[in-house]
């Protein structure tokens, strides 16, 4: 249905637009969690992001353990210059390129009418990258609103 190429614009498109807002925000703000239930802070959602990446790309279509703490990836913080996006866009690129798109893979997606194939799981991938890079762009709106009205 798309090839190789417009899969990674797309999913790279969004990594690397988390990873200049994070930047963008800085160490102090990349690390500011809103007062809202459930609220991650950018640096948690991109390390989130990254994690998933290795997950759905590296493990479930490629085969390559991921070594996933996916709790721990909503808890993490730190500097931003050690978060490996360009890395994890590298890898993904091997990874998508090598993928057949029709091959079976040892996970599941509930809910989902049909059995998951590497294709499937990395448009789930996709989508969740997708989302979280929108969500990211709504949260550095806020945070530096926040910034400015304090300053």
């Amino acid at each position: 249905m798309i090839t190789p190429g417009q899969y990674l614009h797309v999913a790279t498109r969004a990594l690397a637009g988390m990873a200049a807002i994070v930047e963008q925000l800085g160490d102090d703000l990349a690390g500011v969690r809103l007062d809202v239930p459930g609220a991650n802070t950018p640096y948690a959602v991109l390390n989130h992001c990254l994690g998933a990446t290795a997950y759905w790309a590296g493990e479930v279509v490629s085969g390559r353990p991921a070594h996933r703490d996916r709790d721990a990836e909503f808890t993490a913080c730190g500097p931003v210059a050690p978060l490996l996006v360009r890395k994890t866009v590298d890898q993904l690129k091997k990874d998508v390129g090598r993928a057949d798109p029709q091959a079976p893979v040892p996970a599941a997606l509930a809910g989902l009418g049909d059995p998951l194939d590497a294709g499937g799981a990395l448009l789930h991938l996709c989508a969740d990258l997708v989302q979280h890079h929108g969500q990211l762009e709504i949260l550095r709106d806020v945070l530096l609103a926040r910034a400015r009205t304090a300053a």
